[in-house]
C-alpha cells in the first residue's frame, strides 16, 4: 500500500505523520523513537507501519538544542513519568483520534528509550501496546495491572534482555493479553534496517552487538502487525504487502 509523509509541528515539537494514500478511516499508531530522536530508520519505521494500514504520529521527545542535554532531560522526564514528552504524547494522542481519518483505536510502539516510554503508555489506556528492547521499570507487576495488550521483542545479546522474565511473570499474573520474544542472534537496534547515530558511537554499538538483525527484525515485525491487526483492527483494505514512497 502506498503512503504520504509529512512534518508537523505539535506543542512546538516537530511530529511526523505517515498515512495511508487511500480512503480511511485507519487504526491510529503513535511511534516513539530511540535515544537519537528522529532519524531516517524513524521515518522508514513509520513508513512501513503506514503501508500495513495504521495512521502513524511520531513525535520529536528531545526537541532543540545540544543533544546531550536534550537526551538527559527526556530520560529525566521518563523517570519522573511526568514533564514536556509525556504532555507531547498526550496531545499526539489527541490529535490522532480527533483526526478524521483514524478509526478512534489508537496503539504505541517504541524503540530503545521509546520503548521503555512505550511500556509505561501501556498503562494509560492505549489499545495495543509494542514494547521493542525497552527498559522494564522495577515496579512492572503494578504496573501490569492496568496494562493493556502488550508485544514486546528484545534481543537476547542486549542488557534489557535480563528483565524479560519479570515483564513475562508480570503480564501472565495479570492476564494482560501479550506476545514477548527474545531472539537470540539479535541485540540491540536489531529492528532498525540500517545502523544509525553519530558514526563515532557506531564502533561501540558493533562490540555490544547492537544494530540490524534482518531475520530477527522480520519475525518481530510479522508478530507486531498480527498483534496490531488484533487488537486496533485494520483499516478499510486488507493488510496486502505493497510499494510505501515517502
Amino acid at each position: 500500500m502506498e503512503t504520504r509523509t509529512a512534518d508537523i509541528v505539535l506543542d512546538g515539537r516537530t511530529t511526523v505523520l505517515a498515512r495511508p494514500d487511500a480512503s480511511g478511516p485507519w487504526p491510529g499508531v503513535l511511534m516513539l523513537h530511540e535515544g537519537w530522536g528522529i532519524d531516517d530508520v524513524l521515518r522508514r519505521h513509520a513508513v512501513r507501519l503506514a503501508a500495513a494500514g495504521y495512521l502513524v504520529y511520531a513525535p520529536d521527545l528531545l526537541g532543540e538544542g545540544p543533544w546531550l542535554r536534550c537526551v538527559v532531560s527526556t530520560f529525566r522526564a521518563f523517570q519522573a513519568r511526568a514533564g514536556k514528552p509525556f504532555q507531547l504524547i498526550e496531545s499526539c494522542r489527541q490529535e490522532l483520534q480527533a483526526d478524521p481519518d483514524c478509526t478512534g483505536k489508537v496503539g504505541v510502539i517504541g524503540f530503545c528509550m521509546g520503548g521503555g516510554f512505550a511500556l509505561l503508555l501501556s498503562a494509560e489506556g492505549y489499545d495495543a501496546a509494542s514494547v521493542n528492547y525497552g527498559m522494564v521499570p522495577s515496579d512492572i507487576d503494578e504496573l501490569a495491572a492496568r496494562a493493556g495488550p502488550i508485544v514486546a521483542s528484545y534481543g537476547g545479546k542486549d542488557w534489557t534482555a535480563k528483565s524479560v522474565p519479570a515483564l513475562r511473570e508480570a503480564l501472565r499474573t495479570h492476564d494482560v493479553p501479550h506476545d514477548v520474544e527474545v531472539y537470540p542472534a539479535a541485540g540491540h537496534c536489531f529492528l532498525n534496517d540500517k545502523p544509525n547515530g553519530p558514526l563515532l558511537f557506531r564502533p561501540v554499538a558493533k562490540l555490544a552487538h547492537a544494530g540490524p538483525e534482518p531475520v530477527s527484525a522480520a519475525d518481530a515485525w510479522r508478530r507486531i502487525e498480527a498483534f496490531f491487526a488484533e487488537h486496533l483492527g485494520p483499516g478499510p483494505l486488507s493488510n496486502s504487502p505493497g510499494d510505501a514512497k515517502a
